[in-house]
């Protein structure tokens, strides 16, 4: 009888504090002064497109700097717009603090393929698709080449950098994708010396469960080198051209 008394009287101290808190938190007079702000660049051990510097220098240009401004004024919802806009900025996260302080959260956007085509393009595709411009530092991702426009970017390779992705051991091997005059895919792998050619950029599965088993079974037993190209393109079957001696 007395735990349960004592329980009950535990949980109703909880809930008064609970009550007094939000009510302490949220009487907080909205006159009160940003004191500064709390600036985290999540992903900035893997990637260092964007500074800390940078953002600052962003908000202090559009006049959006939150510090020194009434904490009722500062409209985050505006901050993470304008945050977003940034063409190396993924999303944008802004919030206040129990502090009187700013909180802004930002994750960079992922590079997945790097653009060098033969018209002169250079840019990024990123992991929803979309190009953005090649930042200061760069990614160690595959760079493509030839004849490369930008709708066959946003698309094929797309999808085909979106594989990659998912499949760490053939997004080592692939270090340049060559798309030819006829959109097909020629791809020079960084183990062994010879061009792979997978035709169409489709069916990526199937494809690279063939060149995976041709690798273990026929390149481990008469040499990585033996070969100038291997073809993927036709189902079922792959096609190795000799090097010329």
């Amino acid at each position: 009888m007395l735990k349960k008394l004592f329980i009950f009287l535990f949980l109703i101290l909880i809930t008064v504090y609970l009550v007094m808190a939000v009510t302490v938190m949220n009487g907080k007079p909205n006159d009160q002064t940003c004191s500064g702000m709390e600036l985290v660049i999540k992903d900035s051990i893997d990637y260092g497109f964007i500074s800390k510097r940078e953002v600052l220098r962003l908000l202090n240009n559009k006049k959006l700097s939150p510090i020194g401004k009434p904490m009722g004024e500062i409209n985050t919802r505006q901050l993470e717009d304008e945050l977003r806009q940034h063409p190396l900025i993924g999303n944008a996260e802004c919030y206040r603090t129990s502090s009187n302080r700013i909180g802004i959260e930002i994750t960079q956007r992922l590079p997945i393929l790097r653009v060098m085509a033969a018209n002169g393009e250079n840019y990024y595709i990123d992991d929803k698709a979309h190009l953005m411009p090649i930042p200061n530092s760069a990614a160690n991702v595959a760079i493509v080449t030839g004849y490369v426009d930008k709708a066959f970017a946003a698309k094929e390779l797309y999808e085909f950098g979106m594989f990659l992705q998912k499949h760490p051991l053939w997004k080592a091997q692939i270090q340049q994708i060559n798309v030819t005059a006829a959109k097909e895919l020629e791809l020079v792998p960084q183990v062994g010396d010879h061009i792979i050619f997978l035709g169409k950029p489709n069916n990526y599965e199937n494809k690279f469960e063939r060149l995976k088993t041709f690798y273990k079974r026929g390149l481990n037993e008469v040499g990585w080198n033996k070969y100038s190209r291997i073809s993927l393109e036709f189902d079922n079957q792959i096609i190795c051209t000799k090097k010329e001696k």
